[in-house]
């Protein structure tokens, strides 16, 4: 249960309609502020407008406006992404957002961080359409365009092509999401947002793939199959967010309808914040077909009427504007039909408060998913049986092949394994010097081939205690290829390495590695031995008394402490 009571609360897209429904539900709340956030100036600043005339008494700091892209660096925050992809140097920056590892820099850089570090919400409500953001940049556009400039480019060499490609870079989808959902996320951990709440959507408004309403010839079109493909990739995402431990509770609600309305009037109507200008082409002009139809004409032959179009309209907010006919169709049932603001908005606030509307689809996932079953965990033993008896009837030792991944985990089992052949037990290798350790560990790796084989043939290389003689094979996992097949030594790169991917012997990695083992210890020396209770998963029995150094429980103990990969939900 989160008490919303004296709580800065974020919303993102608090101009449209469901944001602007929520920010009116949370004022019965009294939280401490409210910060409202648009794509540009004029709307975070007419959202803020309105809820200072409907709310007077909030106080004049109450409302925050705030604007701008959030899928941008903060630099470019208040420039059109089509204006930024024309510019070579800012073209090269996004690719370098979307595509670099999440660095501090680039996290400290992005949009998301800065309007989260100025302002530390304790919940953020997100109501931006992310897969319309995304999924509208039209990969297939901009694909056609790349296909035509290669076929352009075999008869002559064309920096178009250079331009295309890098467009295409610029609006992949999935990596657009992913970077995004990892920037959020690092970001709420690190101001220590309690909860996040998205408003999802379908794509298609709760209709299926016979959906009538398209924005092509397709039925229905990849356009918005590319906005329900988006969508469902978020909500996996956020699924994984919600079963990360220390991140914020996560929740999401999907409306499975069109969303209407704001407003219902006469006048202007207006598209991509345009009038509609009304033109006409009487019959003496038109346009005589033959063998080829021309889409765009080098001289128009209609004619201004100096009017725009003006219309009984009823505004759906980010949906569009739409007429009585047009509305009537769609919110017809057995069409997408609609919900209202305000009913989305009550199931927002309800379930940031504990409450349980049955419409969270993370929650929903976590009940429909199959998982980790008792059955399983019954014949988890026999089967590590049945591998060790094996082991015993080969004499061989299975440790890592480097399919499972990350590089780390073939590392440190390896490391295991040379430590369980030289010392035995857990004990032994607490009583062995660092340097000891490191001399003895290297001398097993020098006189028995056959391993140094197997863990350099997997494409974990062994750098040996001088730190400067690296052993290896034709491949090695870290660092990954990416295009550059040299690269700088550093201390820190090296280190880096050594950490992520290589079987390390140096004597900083031996203390590292007692450090370990005296952590295990000190865990089960905490346990009471009176204590019989199913309250202690590691015990003495589980480490056999430390009598051994068995590499799968060792490892599994580092990713699940150490590193803090533990598993939240079963």
């Amino acid at each position: 249960m989160m008490d919303i009571q004296n709580k800065t609360v974020l919303v993102l897209g608090g101009w449209g309609l469901v944001g602007s429904a929520i920010c009116r539900n949370l004022m019965e709340e009294r939280p401490k502020r409210i910060i409202v956030t648009s794509l540009l100036e004029r709307e975070a600043k007419e959202a803020v407008d309105l809820l200072r005339k409907e709310f007077p008494n909030a106080g004049k700091d109450f409302f925050v406006p705030w604007w701008g892209n959030i899928f941008h660096r903060y630099a470019f925050k208040d420039r059109a992404k089509d204006e930024l992809l024309r510019d070579p140097k800012t073209r090269a920056a996004m690719i370098d957002d979307l595509l670099d590892e999440v660095t501090s820099n680039l996290l400290k850089r992005s949009s998301i961080y800065r309007l989260l570090a100025a302002h530390k919400p304790d919940i953020i409500i997100d109501c931006i359409n992310s897969a319309t953001a995304i999924a509208y940049q039209d990969l297939f556009s901009v694909a056609r365009s790349v296909r035509s400039a290669i076929r352009k480019g075999k008869r002559k060499s064309s920096s178009q092509l250079i331009e295309a490609t890098e467009r295409l870079l610029a609006v992949q989808y999935v990596p657009q999401l992913i970077r995004h959902v990892q920037i959020l996320y690092r970001s709420m951990q690190i101001v220590k947002t309690n909860i996040y709440v998205k408003i999802g959507t379908s794509g298609t408004g709760g209709m299926g793939l016979n959906i009538p309403y398209t924005h092509s010839e397709e039925r229905p079109s990849s356009v918005l199959l590319s906005k329900s493909s988006v969508a469902g990739a978020h909500t996996l995402l956020l699924f994984l967010m919600g079963r990360t431990p220390n991140g914020p509770i996560t929740k999401e609600i999907k409306p499975t309808a069109a969303i209407a309305w704001k407003k219902i009037g006469f006048g202007e109507i207006r598209k991509r914040g345009k009038a509609i200008e009304l033109v006409d082409c009487p019959p003496s002009q038109g346009v005589r077909l033959h063998s080829k139809l021309q889409l765009k004409l080098d001289k128009p032959i209609w004619k201004s009427t100096n009017r725009t179009l003006r219309a009984v309209f009823i505004d759906t907010g980010e949906n569009g504007t739409f007429s009585r006919a047009e509305f009537e169709a769609i919110s017809t049932p057995g069409q997408m039909e609609f919900v209202t603001p305000e009913e989305i908005a009550d199931s927002v606030i309800f379930e940031i408060k504990g409450g349980n509307t049955g419409h969270d689809i993370i929650n929903a996932l976590d009940n429909a998913s199959l998982a980790p079953t008792y059955r399983a965990g019954f014949m988890f033993e026999n089967a590590l049986k049945q591998l060790k008896m094996l082991e015993e009837d080969t004499n061989s030792k299975s440790i890592a092949f480097e399919m499972l991944g990350p590089p780390r985990l073939s590392k440190l089992l390896y490391e295991a394994h040379l430590l369980q052949l030289t010392y035995g037990s857990v004990r032994q290798a607490l009583e062995a010097s660092p340097k000891d350790m490191s001399q003895n560990l290297s001398f097993l790796l020098e006189t028995n081939s056959e391993l140094r084989s197997q863990i350099i043939s997997i494409g974990i290389p062994i750098l040996m205690p001088d730190g400067n003689t690296l052993l290896r094979g034709n491949e090695i996992k870290i660092p990954p290829y990416r295009g550059d097949n040299e690269l700088k030594i550093t201390t820190a790169s090296l280190n880096a390495w050594a950490h992520d991917g290589w079987v390390d012997l140096r004597l900083k990695n031996m203390e590292r590695w007692q450090q370990r083992f005296r952590a295990i210890v000190e865990e089960n020396r905490a346990i009471s031995p009176s204590d019989t209770s199913s309250r202690f998963f590691r015990s003495k029995i589980y480490w056999n008394n430390f009598s051994e150094i068995d590499p799968g429980k060792i490892v599994g103990w580092i990713f699940t402490v150490e590193e803090k990969g533990r598993r939240m939900k079963a």
